[in-house]
C-alpha cells in the first residue's frame, strides 16, 4: 500500500484479490468525499481506512466487467458506475469471466452507466471517462488531474490481455496511440495490477507500442 498527500485530494492504493488487483481510494481533502475504484475484493483494510479518514464515499467506479475488478462491489455497497458497453458483465459470469473459474460472480446492477467524455465529480474532485475498448468492450480509463487510472489497459511495459471474451488486440491498441499516448508526457499512469508508470515512460519503453 502507498499514501499520497496533495494540496486538494488524498490517494491510496490497496493491492486485493487472489489476482493482486489495485483499487484506488481518492478523496477531496475539503469534503472528505471520495471514489473507490476497482474493488476487486473485500479487504477489511479498506473499510478501516474509510473509517479512520471519515470518508464519505460517493461511488464504486469500475474501469471494466471483469470478475478482479467487480468483486467487491456489492460488499461495500456504494452505487456502481461503469461503462454501458459493460454493464452486462455485472451479472453475467460468463460476461465477467467468473465462470470459467466456477464462481459465478454477479454483484449488484449500475446506478450510473458511463460513455466516452463524461466527468464523474466528487467532491471539488473532477474524472474524466476515457473509453479505452480492447481489453474488454466497456474498458475505459479515468483521468484525475495529472494520473490516468488506466484499469487492464495499458501496464508498466505492457498492455491488457486481448485473448479473453470480449478482448481485441488491434482495438487496444488503437486506444493507447489515440486516447492514451497523446496525454502529456510526465501524466502517471495507475493501472489495474503492477506498478505505476509514465506515459514518458511507455512511449520511450513499452514493446508494444
Amino acid at each position: 500500500m502507498n499514501f499520497e498527500e496533495n494540496r486538494s485530494f488524498f490517494l491510496k492504493k490497496f493491492i486485493v484479490g487472489d489476482f493482486n488487483t489495485n483499487c484506488y481510494i481518492v478523496f477531496c481533502r475539503k469534503s472528505h468525499k471520495g471514489l473507490l475504484i476497482d474493488p476487486g475484493a473485500y479487504d477489511k483494510n479498506i473499510v478501516d481506512y474509510i473509517k479512520k479518514e471519515k470518508i464519505t464515499v460517493e461511488y464504486t467506479l469500475n474501469t471494466h466487467g471483469h470478475a478482479d475488478h467487480i468483486l467487491g462491489n456489492a460488499i461495500f455497497a456504494f452505487p456502481v458506475l461503469i461503462h454501458s458497453v459493460d454493464e452486462v458483465c455485472l451479472q453475467d459470469p460468463r460476461r465477467n469471466l467468473s465462470a470459467f473459474s466456477g464462481v459465478k460472480v454477479k454483484v449488484q446492477s449500475a446506478e450510473r452507466l458511463l460513455e466516452d467524455g463524461d466527468i464523474v465529480r466528487v467532491g471539488e474532485l473532477q474524472f474524466k471517462i476515457i473509453h479505452t475498448p480492447g481489453h474488454s468492450g466497456g474498458s475505459i480509463s479515468i483521468l484525475f488531474e495529472n494520473i490516468l487510472f488506466s484499469g487492464d489497459t495499458l501496464f508498466f511495459e505492457g498492455i491488457g490481455r486481448t485473448d479473453l471474451p470480449g478482448g481485441d488486440h488491434r482495438t487496444i491498441l488503437e486506444s493507447i496511440h489515440n486516447r492514451l499516448m497523446i496525454l502529456p508526457d510526465f501524466c502517471r499512469v495507475l493501472p489495474g495490477h503492477g506498478s505505476e508508470t509514465t506515459i514518458e515512460h511507455e512511449k520511450q519503453n513499452n514493446p508494444y507500442l
